[in-house]
């Protein structure tokens, strides 16, 4: 391992003028030719292996964490420079809150200004058109990060070209309990039909109809009749007004109906209905595209409860040597490369499958 005094010359050789000028072209050279062939739209980092790097190298652990931020706005221009639509990056685990006070304090305030920074008018986002989104449980995080990180994505909230996840605080057992507890409360909600309007000519109307119309000819019956009975048959004739419906008016709600009395029955979706696409559209990453590329750094051959569900039969999954704030464009051009030579043979693959399919249904018909 270099000491710390090597890569300090290091540092200082290649930010010399010749040289930054040298590796400014080259890498715009490497780039070009990547968006040449096809380019991950989703690609997700587990930056791991700061502390190990601040230990390494006999620094403080925040400064290991704040070389990590370094790396990332690196790495960011890089992959929305090459095409990519989206990046995922594991900020923070819910789990690290175990860590000490003093870390995790560190961690969040570092957050708050390397956030701040990459959203301001003109930095990396903005040129790239990106925009912040928040992964995660906020309700965990404390009122001024929680504040400034709304700030952040408030601002960046007008760009369309592309997006950056940071997942803070997360785990991805957390997000599949959220999405499933989401469904869960979606699909036990009543879905009530509209209300019912009276039909012309269901039964009810039709037997409301010709009863008042007998009620009403009864009236006429009685306001004729003689003089004789006119004191009763006023009296009657009264009662009977009273009663009687026109047959334009609504009808009585005592009367027996299947379209007034009759209680409407809850209606609930159908559980059967529920599929992995339902899930997935209660997901925080619901509107993004598949995860085709996932890496982590620092050695270490675990996702760490993070992208579970995201990571498909498709998702390339790389474990680097290398500690997260030695990271660069020189690590990751081989990891796209090789990602590109895989996706190519997929495809020629598919199409060799293909057209071996097409030659023998066409043969078969032929025979």
């Amino acid at each position: 391992m270099p000491s710390m005094h090597l890569s300090h010359i290091r540092k200082w050789l290649l930010q010399s003028p010749p040289a930054e000028w040298a590796i400014m072209q080259l890498r715009e050279l490497l780039v070009g030719a990547l968006r040449q062939g096809p380019v991950p739209q989703h690609v997700a980092f587990v930056m791991d292996g700061n502390r190990r790097f601040a230990r390494n190298h006999q620094i403080e652990t925040v400064e290991g964490h704040s070389l990590g931020f370094e790396a990332l706005a690196r790495i960011l221009e890089v992959c929305y420079k090459s095409g990519v639509k989206v990046v995922t990056i594991y900020a923070f685990s819910i789990e690290n809150f175990k860590r000490s006070q003093y870390e995790v304090d560190a961690l969040m305030s570092m957050a708050k200004v390397k956030l701040s920074q990459l959203a301001q008018h003109g930095d990396l986002l903005d040129r790239y058109g990106a925009s912040i989104r928040i992964l995660g449980q906020r309700e965990l995080l404390k009122p001024d990060v929680l504040e400034t990180i709304d700030r952040a994505v408030k601002l960046t909230s007008a760009n369309r070209d592309a997006i950056l996840n940071v997942c803070i605080p997360y785990t991805s057992r957390n997000e599949i309990t959220t999405a499933i507890r989401d469904t869960v409360y979606e699909y036990s909600r009543p879905i009530l039909p509209p209300p019912q309007q009276p039909r012309p000519f269901s039964e009810t109307h039709i037997a409301h109809t010709i009863r008042s119309r007998h009620l009403s000819a009864a009236s006429h019956l009685r306001t004729d009749s003689p003089s004789s009975g006119a004191t009763s048959d006023t009296e009657d004739s009264t009662v009977s007004s009273s009663t009687t419906l026109h047959p334009d008016s609504p009808p009585d709600l005592h009367l027996p109906s299947d379209d007034f009395d009759q209680k409407l029955q809850p209606i609930y979706p159908d559980p059967e209905f529920i599929t992995s696409e339902v899930l997935n559209s209660h997901m925080f990453t619901a509107d993004n595209p598949p995860l085709e590329l996932l890496v982590r750094t620092s050695g270490v051959e675990r996702l760490s409860d993070f992208m579970l569900w995201q990571c498909h039969e498709n998702t390339e999954i790389v474990f680097l040597k290398c500690l997260w704030p030695e990271f660069d464009l020189w690590t990751f051009l081989p990891v796209l490369v090789e990602w590109q030579w895989r996706r190519k043979k997929g495809e020629e693959r598919g199409r060799g499958t293909k057209g071996l399919r097409e030659r023998k249904i066409a043969s078969i018909k032929g025979s």
